[in-house]
């Protein structure tokens, strides 16, 4: 059997996925045509990108407490490398090749919200593999934030299927 993912390899993962993530709605937006909905696809790639920043925090306020308790658990000899990041948003390099310009403004937040369950089902997966209390509660908190992230996105297509109905 494996060794477990530590919080801090989760947050690295966290920190991949919003980068594609805002890669993915800053290019949904440039894609876009109908200036309000750009707008709010850009406000998600700003969100995503301040998500970034709130995991690298919690990364370096995991590290600061391990020095603190006297263990380096984050540097281990002989450890297999991290998970890799899964491509939910798209590879790294163009995580919204999937986007070709003509889905109607449904459509990508239909695949925006896709793309957000997926990510958490992949942090809700992860818990079996995670060890320690402490690294399971930052899990757990990633995951709540993805929760909010996935309320946003629905409640926004509702909006826009409610405000610009579904084009032919």
């Amino acid at each position: 059997m494996g060794r477990g993912l530590t919080a801090y390899e989760i947050l690295e993962i966290a920190e991949q996925m919003e980068r594609n993530a805002a890669r993915f709605y800053r290019r949904a937006a440039a894609l876009c045509e109908d200036l309000r909905v750009s707008k709010l696809l850009s406000e998600l790639a700003q969100w995503e990108s301040r998500h970034v920043q709130v995991f690298t925090e919690m990364k370096e306020q995991l590290s600061a407490r391990a020095w603190e308790l006297g263990h380096r658990e984050l540097e281990r000899v002989g450890s297999p490398p991290p998970v890799p990041t899964p491509p939910v948003f798209g590879d790294q390099a163009e995580p919204a090749r999937e986007l070709t310009g003509r889905e109607s403004k449904a459509d990508v937040f239909a695949l925006a919200i896709r793309k957000q369950e997926y990510v958490i089902a992949y942090y809700t997966g992860l818990k079996e593999f995670v060890l320690g209390k402490s690294n399971v509660r930052v899990l757990k908190d990633i995951i709540r934030e993805e929760n909010r992230h996935l309320r946003i996105l629905t409640d926004s297509l509702e909006r826009i299927s409610r405000q610009w109905p579904r084009e032919p």
